[in-house]
């Protein structure tokens, strides 16, 4: 992973390590209101020599004997006696353990003044306490150095810096509580959201599936949340002129130009010609994609059959507008004839869409006969076949059937479809001795982490085409039977990806 994978992973979590670190700043924030307040007081004193004398020798000697008396004071000062002193003096109701840990006596370096460190729970406190606890030093150098406290001795403890009030509190430090609660929240939003991105095993990008399956990705279809039920399909010119109002499928319509383009040098010498369009599970969006495809290659044109071959939820006739009736399952049993179950749609007339007719008992013993070969055989001599087919996990009808095809087409959704389901469905195809054409990834995002990735930042004005006057083409003379009262053009319609 480079520095643009871990931008990316950051990007598509930002809003739960927003929160994460806010709450961890919060959470540092209410522990500093909880804590008591304590205020800190400083008073100095120092240890001087009584020899009064100008001779340089006699001063030299007195601030040795300072120097090395200075280190024992420091002691002396941490001790009980002291503490029991000032409890004395300013009336404390404590004991002099309790005490001692609220007093702090230090030497700084290369001196002979001891600096007192008081701790209390309000500024004229921690006032009183230093300046009590450096008298109370005092009195016991005073007892240590001539017996008595009243007593002169060779050197004395003399304060010159009384302890001054407080202004604010020396703990808890809120500045410094914020800094650190801000700087463990960020490591743990930054865990949160590698864990996330190590944990979620729903595809999110191109490479990701390449490497984990192998199988190339030929298309990626972004997300259209304007499409509905009955309106999912792209215009029947494949998007080469639109009007404004539909100016925001034209992302839509250059995805499905790019899956195009993908299939059709696919293989130079051998372009494939019967396709499966087919997908893990349920609501992936093949049924769109597939017709969406038939009616773009039909654009580009090629005579192109599009047929439902999903016999269990069949959902191309609704998806065209077309009338429910005699189907694929019609002509395999021989209750009906090709030419009349098959619709003309578009102005070109270069696109044919056959239902699935009848839902049969045994759907996978029909789309795997013989006589289901023999057909696409037929078909395909004269136009590319696109065959809806079921999902490839719950049942085995797409894989069955991509067998007796040049391969098939997954369509997986992106950020549902699993790694484990994709690698299922495509067990699947290889058990049944199928091939995978390809994988496409449909509801790629338009905004968030995944618009910049996938690049879907499209411009109507952008892809708008001069408008191209197709002519009719007809097939050949196999379909030449078909009924002239075809499907006229519904107008652009849209397809939607809650269809299976």
């Amino acid at each position: 992973m480079d520095l643009r994978h871990y931008l990316r992973i950051f990007r598509a979590h930002w809003l739960g390590m927003v929160v994460i670190i806010v709450a961890a700043v919060m959470i540092a924030f209410g522990w500093t209101v909880l804590q008591p307040r304590v205020y800190t007081a400083d008073a100095t004193a120092i240890v001087q020599s009584r020899q009064a004398s100008d001779d340089a020798g006699a001063k030299v000697l007195g601030n040795q004997l300072a120097a090395s008396s200075v280190k024992t004071f420091v002691n002396l000062g941490q001790s009980r006696l002291v503490a029991e002193r000032v409890i004395d003096e300013l009336q404390l109701d404590t004991t002099p353990e309790s005490l001692v840990t609220q007093v702090a006596v230090t030497n700084p370096l290369d001196t002979v003044s001891l600096k007192v460190t008081a701790n209390a729970d309000s500024p004229e406190h921690a006032r009183d306490l230093a300046e009590a606890w450096v008298r109370g030093m005092a009195a016991e150098v005073n007892l240590l150095e001539g017996k008595d406290a009243d007593t002169t001795g060779a050197v004395y403890l003399a304060p010159i810096d009384s302890a001054r009030l407080p202004q604010s509190p020396s703990s808890p430090n809120t500045r410094l509580a914020l800094a650190i609660g801000a700087l463990l929240g960020i490591a743990i939003a930054f865990g949160y959201a590698l864990l996330r991105y190590t944990l979620d095993r729903r595809i999110r990008s191109v490479e990701s599936v390449e490497r984990e399956t192998g199988v190339a990705v030929v298309g990626t279809i972004p997300e259209e949340k304007t499409f509905t039920q009955e309106n999912r399909l792209v215009p029947f010119d494949g998007g080469n002129s639109m009007a404004s109002a539909n100016a925001h499928l034209f992302s839509i319509a250059e995805a499905m130009r790019e899956l195009r383009t993908n299939i059709q040098f696919m293989d130079v010498d051998n372009p494939p010609r019967v396709m499966v369009v087919t997908s893990p599970l349920p609501g992936d969006g093949k049924s769109t994609t597939a017709s969406n495809l038939a009616i773009t290659l039909a654009s580009g044109g090629q005579k192109v059959a599009l047929i439902d071959g999903d016999l269990r939820r069949p959902m191309i006739d609704t998806i065209f507008g077309l009338p429910k009736g005699a189907g694929l399952s019609d002509v395999l049993a021989g209750r009906a004839e090709l030419a009349d179950v098959a619709h003309r749609v578009g102005k070109s007339g270069r696109l044919l869409v056959i239902g699935a007719g009848k839902i049969p008992p045994n759907p996978s013993e029909v789309l795997g006969s013989a006589r289901m070969k023999e057909l696409l055989t037929a078909i395909a001599k004269e136009a590319i076949v696109i065959v809806d087919a079921p999902p490839l996990v719950p049942v085995t009808d797409a894989a069955v059937l991509a067998h007796h095809t040049d391969g098939a087409i997954i369509v997986a959704s992106v950020g549902k479809t699993t790694f484990e389901v994709l690698g299922k469905a495509l067990g699947n195809l290889d058990r049944a001795g199928a091939r995978a054409l390809g994988i496409v990834l449909n509801r790629v995002p338009r905004r968030g982490s995944g618009a910049a990735y996938y690049g879907y930042q499209y411009h109507g004005d952008y892809y708008r085409a001069e408008e191209e006057e197709d002519e009719a083409t007809e097939f050949a003379p196999v379909l030449d039977a078909l009924p002239t009262d075809s499907v006229s053009e519904p107008g652009p319609r849209r397809s939607t990806h809650r269809a299976s």
